[in-house]
């Protein structure tokens, strides 16, 4: 049960263009933002880094960079945050098998080489604490522009603040990241935690 209800989107008007980008992102408000807008200003705020991580005109495809975020939240152990982000990967076009083959990225011909460092990089760049040396930021190079590197560590810097939101406050889980969870997730002991 979280320790901060959220209140109805409708609470703070002002606040509509800004629940709209997440309700693109993962087709609904979540309630990790139904909290927080009791801050209308925190609102805006992530909204406007949200935007600018998840920049559509980017160096790197958005639905990449949502398994990025899932791979940083299941470094911090944010469960809220491992469903929510599989649930925008799969709406910005990371296919259902794809995301079926999330627990052997390693090996699955589904993920590129680039893309298993990548999610490498996400997993040491979410551990606390910091798990990126100079051996994984020289396999990056290999795959990514420096450009690319930046939106990937904006990804995971960006659910950095979400997996403490989200952990801190006991955020009820949605639905169909709840749905997401059971289904995937569960296969490698995701459990929804405190979320549920």
């Amino acid at each position: 049960m979280a320790h901060i209800e959220p209140l109805p989107a409708d609470t703070t008007p002002e606040l509509q263009e800004d629940f709209a980008i997440f309700e693109q992102i993962l087709g609904f408000v979540p309630n990790s933002l139904l909290t927080m807008q009791r801050m209308p200003k925190m609102v805006k705020g992530f909204g406007e880094l949200t935007k600018g991580v998840m920049d559509p005109d980017g160096a790197v495809d958005l639905g990449f960079m949502r398994l990025i975020a899932h791979f940083a939240s299941r470094a911090a152990g944010c469960q809220y945050c491992e469903a929510h982000s599989l649930v925008a990967a799969k709406i910005h076009g990371i296919e259902q098998e794809k995301l079926d083959a999330i627990w052997i990225y390693q090996t699955s011909p589904l993920y590129s080489e680039a893309e298993r460092v990548a999610l490498d990089f996400a997993l040491a760049a979410g551990a606390v604490p910091n798990d990126v040396d100079d051996q994984l930021m020289s396999r990056m190079k290999e795959h990514w522009s420096e450009d690319q590197i930046v939106q990937i560590l904006g990804a995971v810097c960006l659910y950095g603040f979400l997996n403490r939101w989200n952990d801190s406050m006991a955020t009820d889980l949605e639905d169909s990241p709840r749905q997401v969870g059971e289904k995937l997730l569960a296969q490698g002991g995701w459990t929804g935690g405190k979320h549920v």
